[in-house]
C-alpha cells in the first residue's frame, strides 16, 4: 500500500498535515489532505471536491446528474455530505447570519 492509498484508508474529515479527526460522526465521505488537490476537501477515494455537488445544485441540476458526470462519487457519499450540511446549519446559527 501506498502512502497516498494509506492516508486515505480511513478516509474521514480531516483537517491539514496532521489529519485531526474534526467529527467522528462525519463517516466516511469526505477528505482532505493536502497531497489531493491542495487540500480541497473530497469525496473519500476521489478527487472530485464536494463544492462541485454544491456547484451543481446552484445551477439548478440535480444529485444523479452529479453522480452521472462524476460516477467516481457514491450516491450514499453525496447524500451523506448534504445531510451533513443540513445538521449543520440546523445546529449552528452562527453560520446563517
Amino acid at each position: 500500500m501506498n502512502n497516498e492509498q494509506n492516508k486515505n484508508k480511513d478516509c474521514i474529515f480531516a483537517f491539514g498535515i496532521k489529519n485531526v479527526t474534526m467529527m467522528k460522526n462525519i463517516g466516511k465521505v469526505i477528505n482532505v489532505d493536502t497531497d489531493i488537490l491542495g487540500g480541497t476537501p473530497v469525496f473519500c477515494g476521489t478527487r472530485v471536491p464536494v463544492k462541485n455537488l454544491f456547484d451543481y445544485l446552484e445551477t439548478g441540476e440535480t444529485v444523479n446528474d452529479f453522480l452521472q458526470d462524476f460516477d467516481s462519487v457514491q450516491s450514499y457519499q453525496a447524500i451523506r455530505v448534504l445531510e451533513m450540511s443540513k445538521k449543520l446549519i440546523e445546529t449552528s446559527s452562527s453560520i446563517l447570519v
